[in-house]
Parts: C-alpha cells; sequence; structure tokens
C-alpha cells in the first residue's frame, strides 16, 4: 500500500491544499518577478524591451547557444523563444549565426546592448539579494531550502512527462 493511502484522509486534503497554495505562489512570483523587472527597465529608461526578453537576456548572459538549448539549459520557459531571438536579433540586443555542422540550427549570442541589459537585470537581482538578506527577510540556509526543495518537484515533474512513476 501506497504512502498516501496509508496517510489519513485530512493529512492528504491538507497536503493536497498546500500544494495547490504553492503551485499558485510559484506562478504568481514568476508574475511579479515579470513586474518587477518591467519597472526596473522603466525606471531606467529601457522602453523597447519587455520582462521575458531581459530575462532571457539575462539567462544566456555569456554563452553562445542555440534555440533548443535555451529550453533545455533551462534559460527559457516560454513557448514563443524563436519570436524573442528574433525580436532581440532585430532590436540588436543578440548576434545569430548559423552553425557550420548543422546549418538548420542558429547560434546566438549576446551584443554589447544585450549585455547591458543583462547587467540591468544583474544589478537588480544582486540589489534584491542585498535587501532580502540584510532586512531579515530570508537567509542563506532558507534560500538553499526552498531551492534544494523545488528541484525536487522538478525532477518530479520531469519525471512524470518522461512516464517514469
Amino acid at each position: 500500500m501506497s504512502i498516501q493511502m496509508q496517510m489519513a484522509p485530512q493529512t492528504r486534503s491538507g497536503f493536497m491544499m498546500g500544494y495547490l497554495e504553492t503551485l499558485a505562489l510559484v506562478e504568481r512570483l514568476h508574475r511579479l518577478l515579470l513586474d518587477v523587472i518591467k519597472d526596473e527597465f522603466e525606471r531606467v529608461g529601457v522602453l523597447d524591451i519587455n520582462a521575458v526578453q531581459a530575462l532571457l537576456l539575462f539567462n544566456i548572459g555569456a554563452n553562445e547557444v542555440t534555440a533548443g538549448e535555451l529550453k533545455s539549459r533551462g534559460y527559457y520557459q516560454g513557448s514563443n523563444v524563436s519570436y524573442n531571438l528574433k525580436k532581440l536579433v532585430e532590436m540588436g540586443y543578440m548576434h545569430h549565426q548559423r552553425c557550420e555542422i548543422d546549418r538548420r540550427s542558429v547560434r546566438v549570442r549576446l551584443t554589447q546592448r544585450g549585455r547591458e541589459v543583462a547587467s540591468v537585470v544583474q544589478t537588480l537581482f544582486e540589489r534584491h539579494a542585498e535587501g532580502l538578506e540584510t532586512r531579515g527577510v530570508i537567509d542563506v540556509a532558507r534560500v538553499e531550502d526552498i531551492t534544494s526543495s523545488l528541484k525536487r518537484v522538478e525532477r518530479y515533474w520531469t519525471d512524470q512527462i518522461r512516464y517514469i512513476y
């Protein structure tokens, strides 16, 4: 008999409520993060890029990657990666070049302008990290606990997609 089946119905119900609350919070936090990034770019007067694109530039950083690698490396979770890459190239934030081996594949890297955007996001995150720590909102050990827990959930969901139970 599975552990879940052995749990009292109240305990299963309580876990389910907590799980659903966690899912909603993760979703809200992601949207709030995008709003925070958008506000920062409005504050510094960069209005031609959206928060998703800025976060994508930050995640790529000094790397040179293909569109496929963006998802596999966890740099980008959206379904419209091609659209955003095309827009970033058109706006001068990224260079693109066809791969010599596989001509269907395009490698991208940041231009100086893209590195400047990534730097704005880096500075924002550094300011947040310092503020969270100095104000006692969360400490290093708690961040490590949260990260570890979220990685376990990520692995579980990945296994579910791959039909591993």
